[in-house]
């Protein structure tokens, strides 16, 4: 029958006994199918096949009451478990038809490759406890010794199958894991018994059985038991799970580091290294969820997650080199861009941040965005930089090519000027929110509110009523969409940047054409009051795959050339 592991119980007690009732039961189980396959034909079984198919069905039922499993499989189980002794003359159908359940039961649901190992080990081990019950079949075509050999090294080739499959490697998760030392068992304790059988030949089933019996129960076990987080890597973000909730430490390099936490972890939540300060995570401008700041020493240390009265351990690395330079302000969008990376499965060490440099396309779409201001002619342009290299370089630029289009650039906000905003994301926060401001007591910026493309994150659009930003991508195209739908299914319900779907497409893409799109936060379809919404419409504003939460985001140019 199945166990079903995937949900803990909420209680150790619960989950240990479950874990014990099933490898109890799934090893009396292939010693009963094992003996009964193996059992000359027309011999009455030995007193050995009643009490393993007694055990067999009391452990199935206890299962079916102590736990949640499937009350059809507890049948079929006990039936056939009966059946193997009871009928001598059908104890090799029923033994089969119980071993076919056995591959079933240890395989809990898996497919492909591992119910193929789950097969040939369950099956191999299970011959061999029936060769250690009844002994070898009396047969002239079955050589005990060879047979034992046969069977141990296919035992252990499976074993080493599972090994590679685990993802391990020959790191220290191996020794220092739970789930390393059960994969290491199903490997090394075949092999041991392989060796024993071409030494004593004819007693290798009796002498082996034990270490192939406690490679049975070390296979059963990886079902139940969780597979370890990756190591850390030096210098690479770090993106971890086993606090419960998704963490993002970055840069992972020692000195200054910040600890993300999605906004559905909660606030309550505070992050140091372990004998060292705990900080508090607090919301930061710009940003969504929250951030901790912690200094990591060089190499490895733990870091210690705190929500309420919960802590969680967190192995990080950071390495002995230096990280990059990175600010206060900048720092929540460097993490998100590297975000991006991890998302996409790629382990990219983190040697720079957005705000370090001006990239080529986002030069050329601020070009395109003050000559499409120049078009308008407004009085002039309100420009918010900052102190950054991208947003010291965006700024020249800024005032460069609105010198060519004969376009002012005042201190001032006037009520006939375009708010332009090239700064990081802290700067771009607080200039959005007191336009918004300014725009509520008294008319200012009529011309609008202008974004450089980096600044496409959720707070700073939605801290006014509408935002407009020249873009090289669609966020409504099934890419982008794409991108916000796995960035939010990997962390928590996080929204997306432009910074980590830059990062999450890679370095091999073609640059597009840009398009100034306008965010709002409107989320309705024009409608009759008495109009019936359509079948399957979405109502709810807050579903997947969006780029501003509770909002809209929609050109309202075409191609700038």
């Amino acid at each position: 029958m199945e166990h079903d592991h995937s949900t803990p119980t909420g209680s150790s007690t619960v989950d240990l006994l479950a874990l014990i009732l099933r490898l109890a039961l799934l090893l009396s189980t292939a010693f009963l199918a094992g003996g009964g396959l193996l059992w000359p034909p027309g011999r009455r079984p030995r007193l050995a096949l009643y009490v393993l198919g007694g055990v067999s069905v009391l452990l199935a039922v206890a299962s079916a009451f102590a736990v949640e499993v499937n009350v059809v499989a507890v049948a079929i189980h006990v039936v056939l478990a009966v059946a193997v002794p009871v009928l001598p003359r059908a104890t090799r159908w029923t033994s089969f038809a119980l071993l076919v359940l056995l591959v079933l039961e240890t395989s809990l649901g898996g497919a492909g490759v591992e119910f193929a190992l789950d097969s040939v080990f369950v099956a191999g081990a299970a011959v061999w406890f029936g060769f250690a019950l009844s002994g070898p079949v009396p047969t002239t075509a079955i050589r005990p010794g060879p047979l034992a050999i046969t069977l141990g090294g296919l035992l252990v080739l499976a074993g080493a199958v599972r090994f590679g499959l685990s993802g391990l490697g020959f790191d220290r998760r191996l020794h220092s894991t739970l789930f390393g030392l059960a994969v290491l068992a199903v490997v090394v304790l075949p092999l041991v018994v392989s060796v024993l059988a071409a030494v004593v030949k004819g007693r290798a089933y009796r002498l082996g059985v034990v270490g192939i019996a406690l490679g049975f129960l070390a296979w059963s076990a990886l079902g139940a038991i969780p597979v370890p987080p990756p190591l850390p890597v030096p210098g690479v973000p770090l993106l971890a799970d086993n606090a419960g909730f998704p963490v993002l430490v970055s840069p992972q390099r020692p000195g200054h580091n910040v600890v993300h936490f999605p906004k559905s972890a909660g606030n309550d939540l505070s992050a140091g290294v372990r004998g060292g300060l705990v900080t508090q995570a607090v919301a930061r401008p710009g940003a969504e969820g929250t951030w901790a700041d912690v200094e990591l020493p060089p190499g490895r240390s733990d870091l210690e997650i705190r929500r309420g009265g919960t802590t969680t351990v967190v192995e990080v690395d950071a390495g002995e080199a230096p990280g990059p330079p990175i600010t206060d302000a900048d720092a929540p969008e460097c993490a998100s861009a590297a975000l991006g990376s991890l998302v996409a499965g790629r382990a990219e060490v983190l040697a720079s941040c957005p705000s370090d440099v001006l990239s080529p396309d986002d030069a050329g779409a601020l070009v395109k965005l003050v000559e499409f201001l120049g078009e308008r002619k407004p009085a002039g342009i309100t420009l918010v930089g900052d102190d950054s290299p991208r947003g010291a370089a965006a700024a020249k630029l800024v005032r460069e090519t609105a010198a060519r289009t004969r376009l002012a650039v005042r201190p001032d906000a006037g009520p006939d000027t375009a708010l332009v905003v090239v700064s990081g994301w802290a700067a771009g926060y607080t200039a959005m929110t007191r336009a918004a401001e300014s725009q509520r007591l008294q008319p200012t910026h009529q011309y609008g509110l202008y974004l450089a493309p980096w600044l496409l994150t959720g707070p700073i659009v939605n801290a006014v009523a509408s935002a407009s930003l020249p873009l090289r991508f669609d966020p409504r195209e099934a890419t982008a969409v794409g991108y916000a739908v796995a960035v939010g299914d990997r962390f928590g319900g996080e929204n997306p940047t432009a910074g980590g779907f830059r990062n999450w497409l890679g370095a091999d893409r073609p640059a597009a054409d840009v398009q100034i799109f306008a965010a709002a936060q409107v989320n309705a379809m024009p409608m009759y009051p008495t109009e019936p919404h359509a079948t399957g419409m979405v109502m709810d504003r807050d579903y997947a795959g969006q780029w501003v939460p509770d909002g809209t985001i929609v050109p309202i140019t075409s191609v700038l050339r």
